[in-house]
């Protein structure tokens, strides 16, 4: 097994915009929705567990 480098991505990428944090959080978020949907869990139990990511974001 070997190692690999690690850079450190702040170096070379810019802070995001308050929008790009946005978008990305909403992309998060729906494709959690989409993927516990699919597993077939219930709208209830989905809801649930989006009130908790809230939460945990706020």
């Amino acid at each position: 097994m070997a190692l690999a480098v690690v850079q450190d991505l702040r170096d070379v990428r810019p802070l995001a915009m308050a929008e790009e944090l946005e978008q990305f959080q909403t992309d998060v978020r729906t494709g959690f929705v989409l993927a516990r949907a699919s597993a077939g869990l219930a709208d209830g139990t989905i809801r649930g567990n989006v009130g908790h990511l809230e939460q945990m974001r706020s």
